[in-house]
C-alpha cells in the first residue's frame, strides 16, 4: 500500500487539461510551456491568456496547475476555488486538485473532504483512480472531533506562514510574540520552539538562546534544528570551534524534505562553509522554494564565493524583485 509520501512524490499534477482548438493564442503557448516544464514562461503565457479571456475558466485551471507544480499550492487553491465559485459544477476536476493540494499541505482533512466531494459528484472522472488511492492513504476516519481538526490544521497553518513571513524578514519581536503564542496553543509543534530561539537570538537574547537549544539536545541528540540553531549561534558570536562541531553533525545529513534541505544549505553557507553550502543548493528544487527569500540570498552569496559572481548578481537580483525587502539589506557577499 502506498505511503502519504509516495502519493505525494509520485503523484505531480502532470495531466495537462485538453486543448480547446478555438482557445486563445496564450493559452498554447502556455501549454506547450508546462509540457517542456519552463514553468515561468508557461505562467506568463498563462496570464496573458486569462487577461484576454478572463471569462475562460479553462485557463484558471491549468493556471492552478502549473502553480501546483511549482509547490505554489495555496495559491493553486486559491484559483481552484474561484472556479468552482463562478462555474459550479461544470469543473468538477477542480475537487480534486484541491484535494491533491491539501494533501501537499498536510492538511488531511480538507484534503479528504474534497476528494470525497470529487468521488460523489464524478464516480468514472478522470482522477478517479488517483483520488482513491489519495483517500486510502489519507485514512483519517471519521470521528465526533472532525470539525475541531479543521479549525486546528487551518489555525496552525495561519500561524506557520505569519510566523515564516517575520522570520524572513528579520521582525524578531513580532516573530517573537507569534511564536510565544504558537508554543502555548500547539505545544508539540517542534519547529516553533526552534523558530523561537532563532528569533530569540537575533533579537539580542543570545545567552538565553543557546541555553535552551543546548537543553533540547541533550534531550534529542539528533535534531537538525539544534544543531543547525547552534552552528549559526556560535558562528555569530565567533566561537567556530564550537560552531564547527554541529557543522560535523549536519555534514552527512541528507534529509528527504525540501524545507530541511534548505535548512542545512543556510546553515552551512551562514557559517563560512560556502562550497559545501553551494553543493546543497545545486540539489535544491528551486520551484519549490521560491517562497524562500533566504534561498535567494545565501545561495547568491555561495555561487559568489565559489567564483561565478555573474549567477550571484543574476540570482541575487532575481530574489529582490521577487522579494523587495531585500533589497534594504547589502548584497551577501
Amino acid at each position: 500500500m502506498q505511503t502519504l509520501e509516495d502519493i505525494k512524490s509520485d503523484n505531480k499534477i502532470e495531466k495537462v487539461i485538453p486543448f480547446i482548438p478555438e482557445g486563445d493564442f496564450y493559452f498554447t503557448k502556455g501549454v506547450e510551456a508546462f509540457q517542456k516544464r519552463k514553468f515561468d514562461i508557461a505562467i506568463k503565457w498563462l496570464k496573458k491568456a486569462v487577461e484576454a479571456t478572463p471569462e475562460e475558466a479553462l485557463y484558471h485551471c491549468q493556471m492552478s496547475i502549473i502553480y501546483t507544480e511549482i509547490g505554489a499550492f495555496h495559491a493553486a487553491n486559491q484559483i481552484l476555488t474561484e472556479v468552482l465559485s463562478v462555474n459550479g459544477d461544470s469543473y468538477i476536476d477542480c475537487y480534486y486538485l484541491i484535494a491533491n493540494n491539501y494533501a501537499h499541505l498536510g492538511l488531511l482533512q480538507d484534503a479528504k473532504k474534497y476528494t470525497e466531494s470529487y468521488l460523489d459528484k464524478a464516480p468514472d472522472g478522470d482522477f478517479r483512480e488517483e483520488a482513491e488511492d489519495l483517500l486510502s492513504v489519507i485514512d483519517i476516519g471519521d470521528d465526533d472531533d472532525d470539525e475541531w481538526a479543521f479549525e486546528e490544521e487551518d489555525e496552525l497553518l495561519i500561524y506557520q506562514e505569519t510566523a515564516f513571513h517575520h522570520l524572513e524578514r528579520q521582525e524578531w519581536e513580532q516573530a517573537l510574540t507569534l511564536l510565544e503564542e504558537m508554543m502555548s496553543v500547539f505545544p508539540e509543534h517542534v519547529s516553533a520552539k526552534h523558530e523561537y530561539s532563532f528569533a530569540l537570538f537575533f533579537s539580542g537574547n543570545q545567552d538565553e538562546a543557546i541555553r535552551l537549544e543546548t537543553q533540547w539536545l541533550e534531550d534529542n541528540p539528533q535534531s537538525l534544528f539544534c544543531h543547525t540553531n547552534l552552528a549559526v549561534f556560535y558562528y555569530e558570536r565567533n566561537d567556530l570551534n564550537k560552531s564547527n562541531q554541529h557543522i560535523v553533525s549536519i555534514k552527512n545529513v541528507y534529509p528527504i524534505h525540501e524545507q530541511q534541505k534548505l535548512r542545512i544549505a543556510n546553515t552551512l553557507a551562514r557559517t563560512g562553509h560556502y562550497k559545501c553550502a553551494y553543493d546543497r543548493f545545486k540539489l535544491l528544487s528551486k520551484g519549490h522554494l521560491k517562497g524562500h527569500a533566504s534561498y535567494f540570498k545565501w545561495y547568491s552569496a555561495c555561487l559568489y564565493q565559489v567564483g561565478a559572481s555573474t549567477k550571484a548578481l543574476s540570482l541575487w537580483e532575481e530574489g529582490c524583485k521577487k522579494y523587495p525587502f531585500l533589497t534594504k539589506e547589502a548584497s551577501p557577499w
